[in-house]
């Protein structure tokens, strides 16, 4: 996929240089036009290994991108290699144990010239994100961060390169939305201002110091893309600031190259799936006169990796082999993250992961019902059926359905506690109020839960969608007793303690409150105690329209009501997802 962006000279000044050309014969002639290439990555997560693709086989990784970079760089030395934030940060357990230590050193290898910070990389607070900074060999650059001197040391608005004579702003912005996304207080006194404002006051500074070209760093997304549209908050920024030549972004693995605004919106895939090589054509006078990407999808198959970062990349995976390969509980059949509605992070529908999840939560600590934001939980709870060599689980079979310990961090990388307390109906409503409350856009803190099933109605205002609840019977359908959604009702919960503490846009849990157990010894608890376990859609959550705006739509499953759960087995070829 590729995207032009071109602007021509100006008639007059070709006119003009072909006159002084010809009455100055001896003159040295004008410098010719330089070709600057920006390799990216977006969202990248801390993704040292390859990744399993149906079809493509092994994709990315550290070692291998390198390999594809080095042969890049040799095409064009004049080469920016670049990050749209959230480099690090919900890694996959090899980083993820180690404190993302391994990613940093990945970066530093594969010569990252500049990343921006995404929410994702504040995961683990002020202090471990200082410790990556100081370990990176790259800056980082954030413009909308303020306060950021008192909290972090080496994160600039903004850094300017010379490269083949150009002199090159590099500016990043981060998401405003970002400190609700991650653990209260994890920003410190940091606070992220409107990004545009930031972006153009940047980019002006930057000018004042001689910048000729201008790339906007970001972890702002896409949403989607139709008939060649984008739009998301990525491609409103790119509508609110000028002057800018790319806008590289993203991390909701949207694959997009196009021209928004005059700047040239750049998004790859994420985990490495995909990297961008951007060429810029600028002209004596610096001004860039072409543009276009290209996607690279890093076959493993395709190079040599990278021995450096191989011999890198083994010695983590040496030290967790043991800690992380076992296998824990086999279930029944294959428990996806995939929700219902084939949405891969489980934020639109019921998912049979996000789902044993909040089964554990509950049934561990005999709470009335249990609740967990969608975004909390972040892969399938059964090995996957095709061979992956960045996880912890045995050779590839479709039966039996191993979970390793190893498939368990993957599932839960934020190392949450699980939280109890005490919450009226009112407070449970307003928890699954919140939950649904940016349907139909996708959203972190949709709800999965556990002991309950509800209706909402999509097409009513936010904070009016929930219609009523019941409890789940014994054999998990939805066909219980009514649940009492007023304050003179009573109830305990299990959520984790990002939810409890106000994350994600739910309200704090003060009542008995209790931090228990972290989440991924409760899982492992639950699952050894139910071996053979085979999850079912039981209609927990189902969705209504009142009119105007749709409900996701099941994927190969009829829609719902109270009192006929939807009784779906997973696929029998184990191949992760539900059958279609």
């Amino acid at each position: 996929m590729q995207s032009r962006l071109r602007r021509p000279f100006l008639f007059a000044f070709a006119a003009l240089t072909l006159s002084l050309t010809l009455a100055l014969p001896s003159q040295a002639q004008q410098p010719e036009s330089v070709e600057i290439q920006l390799l990216s990555i977006s969202g990248w997560r801390g993704q040292i290994e390859p990744v399993a693709v149906a079809g493509q086989g092994n994709v990315g990784g550290a070692a291998v991108i390198e390999s594809y970079w080095q042969a890049d760089r040799a095409g064009n030395p004049n080469t920016l290699a670049l990050g749209a934030g959230n480099s690090f940060g919900t890694s996959p357990p090899i980083s993820n144990l180690f404190q993302d230590e391994p990613a940093i050193l990945a970066l530093n290898r594969l010569g990252l010239d500049a990343d921006t910070l995404g929410n994702d990389n504040f995961d683990g607070g002020i202090a471990y994100l200082q410790r990556l900074v100081t370990m990176a060999q790259f800056p980082f650059v954030a413009a909308n961060l303020e306060n950021v001197d008192a909290n972090l040391i080496g994160v600039a608005p903004y850094r300017i390169f010379e490269t083949g004579g150009v002199s090159i702003a590099v500016i990043g912005v981060t998401d405003p939305e970002a400190p609700s996304l991650v653990f209260p207080g994890n920003f410190g006194s940091i606070t992220v201002t409107a990004p545009a404002v930031a972006a153009n006051y940047a980019r002006d500074a930057a000018a004042r110091e001689g910048a000729q070209v201008f790339v906007l760093l970001t972890d702002l997304s896409l949403d989607s893309v139709e008939d060649g549209v984008a739009s998301g908050a990525l491609a409103d920024l790119a509508d609110r600031v000028t002057g800018f030549d790319v806008i590289l972004g993203g991390h909701s693995d949207i694959q997009y190259s196009g021209t928004v605004n005059g700047a040239l919106v750049v998004e790859a895939r994420s985990e490495g799936l995909s990297y961008a090589r951007t060429s810029l054509t600028v002209s004596a006078a610096g001004e860039v006169t072409d543009a276009g990407t290209e996607f690279v999808v890093p076959l493993a198959t395709a190079v040599t990796p990278d021995a450096e970062l191989t011999a890198l990349v083994a010695s983590y995976r040496d030290r967790l082999a043991e800690q992380l390969s076992h296998v824990v509980a086999n279930a029944g059949g294959a428990i996806p993250l995939r929700d219902a509605c084939g949405q891969a992070e489980a934020r639109s529908c019921e998912s049979l992961a996000a789902g044993v999840l909040a089964d554990a939560m509950r049934l561990v600590y005999g709470s009335d019902f249990a609740i967990v934001n969608a975004g909390g939980v972040r892969a399938d709870i059964t090995c996957p059926a095709q061979d992956d060599p960045a996880d912890f689980c045995p050779a590839a079979s479709p039966r039996p359905f191993p979970i390793t310990a190893g498939q368990i961090e993957a599932v839960l990388p934020f190392g949450n506690l699980a939280a109890t307390a005490e919450v009226t109906g009112a407070e449970l409503r307003a928890m699954l109020e919140n939950g649904v409350s940016a349907m139909p856009a996708l959203d972190g803190r949709f709800p999965q839960v556990s002991g309950l099933c509800f209706r909402y109605d999509i097409a009513r205002p936010a904070g009016e969608r929930v219609l009523d609840a019941v409890r789940q019977a014994a054999d998990g359908a939805c066909s219980g007793a009514a649940i009492d959604l007023s304050a003179a009702a009573t109830y305990t919960l299990t959520a984790n303690d990002f939810m409890a503490a106000g994350g994600d846009g739910y309200a704090r849990l003060t009542h008995g409150l209790l931090l228990r157990e972290p989440l991924d010894v409760v899982l492992t608890r639950h699952l050894s105690s139910a071996e053979g376990i085979m999850p079912v859609l039981e209609g927990r959550i189902v969705c209504v329209s009142s009119g105007g705006v749709a409900c996701p739509v099941s994927v190969g499953a009829p829609a719902a009501v109270f009192g006929s759960p939807v009784r779906i087995s997973p696929p029998s070829t184990g191949d992760g997802g539900l059958a279609e």
